[in-house]
């Protein structure tokens, strides 16, 4: 195939990549490659409808799109009207269900009483005292420090050590940021302005931002393959993993994966919601997805229903990756990569992968639109460098 008439090469059909295309193309009317190592777009927001039950499965657990930007809100609704759906999740502790995160009513339900916003208030805050925030040397002294010893044990020490295989004790104090406590009965999970699901699917959503002349989308294609075969002048926006991009010379930065497991239930509803949490330790998941209450709104059948049982662990070189673990020798071996990366030209490092961090859907599009505006754009209007880098 001859690659010679593209002025754009994107690396990765996710969230950040398929924004970038867009945005080239239909803005500067860029001939945009785009080129995926897996079988379909939209990197692990991609949703399929299963053959089984006729149910939208999210393939790689459960997206929530939500966010506070009217102008990201926009963007996706001109691609698929976006639901009204309102993220709920429940969580199973010790045969008891209990409303997540942590709000008036989780406290009600798990001390037994009616607590008054106040009162509660000052549960957690004796609760809180025998750990200080300051003093916090690991996970478990800080998250005890923000919510207390007993709503610590209950709902988060078990489900921590399950996502992390690793006892908490043993994990930095800084994956703990925050522990939202609400003294309200607001059960939501998202706080933001915007919320809801496309209403005629992720895989539609993903379809449609490709849906463009300037356009041509590679599957089951290896950049390092092609890359040879790439015009020398086209930039490339790569949303790979920034190890394997430079053959982990320096070494393998470390993610945790999921796994799921996937049953057809002969029932029409299995557990009444769309995510339910296990804090347990003694059951080896961490969270059941059910994939008809996404989409409420949809006539499915009510002979069976589709879940996924998710399991999580440290990832494989063959594994696709989820959650930076970020060490501290993590993070001096990204430090060390992103000096190769200046040294690069005409490539930009960019999404989840290729900045070694957790970006929700929204940050990945917030940051595709950043690097279009302040790097792209002058590059192909005003002739201005391209400096290599991150592209946020």
């Amino acid at each position: 195939m001859d690659f010679s008439g593209f002025n754009l090469v994107v690396v990765g059909a996710g969230f950040y990549g398929l924004t970038i295309a867009h945005q080239a193309a239909t803005k500067l009317g860029l001939k945009v490659l785009v080129l995926e190592k897996r079988d379909h777009l939209g990197g692990n927001a991609h949703s399929a409808i299963d053959p089984d039950t006729g149910i939208e499965a999210h393939l790689y657990g459960s997206h929530l799109f939500h966010c506070n930007s009217e102008e990201i809100w926009n963007y996706l609704n001109g691609f698929t009207p976006f639901t009204d759906y309102r993220h709920h999740v429940l969580t199973n502790h010790g045969g008891k269900i209990y409303p997540m995160p942590i709000n008036l009513g989780t406290i009600c339900s798990y001390f037994g009483k009616a607590f008054t916003p106040d009162e509660a208030r000052a549960l957690i805050a004796s609760q809180r005292a025998e750990a200080k925030t300051d003093a916090a040397s690991n996970l478990e002294e800080k998250a005890i420090s923000l919510i207390g010893r007993p709503l610590y044990e209950a709902f988060i020490r078990g489900y921590t050590a399950k996502q992390w295989q690793t006892n908490p004790r043993e994990l930095p104090a800084d994956i703990v940021t925050r522990l939202p406590v609400r003294f309200t009965f607001n059960a939501r999970y998202f706080d933001d302005r915007f919320e809801g699901l496309p209403s005629e699917g992720y895989f539609t959503l993903f379809k449609r931002m490709v849906d463009h002349p300037n356009i041509q989308v590679m599957l089951k294609t290896d950049f390092f393959q092609l890359r040879s075969q790439l015009p020398a002048a086209a930039p490339i926006i790569y949303t790979g993993p920034i190890d394997r991009y430079f053959d982990f010379k320096l070494g393998e930065l470390s993610w945790r994966t999921l796994d799921f497991e996937r049953e057809v239930m002969p029932t029409g509803d299995y557990q009444g919601t769309s995510v339910m949490n296990y804090a347990d330790e003694t059951v080896p998941f961490t969270r059941i997805h059910e994939f008809r209450h996404l989409h409420p709104e949809r006539d499915y059948q009510r002979e069976k229903t589709l879940i996924f049982r998710e399991y999580s662990r440290f990832a494989q070189k063959q594994d696709e990756p989820y959650y930076p673990v970020n060490t501290p020798k993590d993070k001096d071996l990204f430090a060390a990569y992103r000096k190769l990366v200046e040294q690069e030209k005409n490539v930009i490092f960019g999404g989840r992968l290729g900045t070694y961090r957790y970006l929700d859907m929204h940050q990945a599009i917030g940051a595709a639109f950043k690097l279009f505006e302040n790097k792209l754009k002058p590059h192909f209007t005003e002739n201005c460098a391209l400096i290599p880098g991150a592209g946020d």
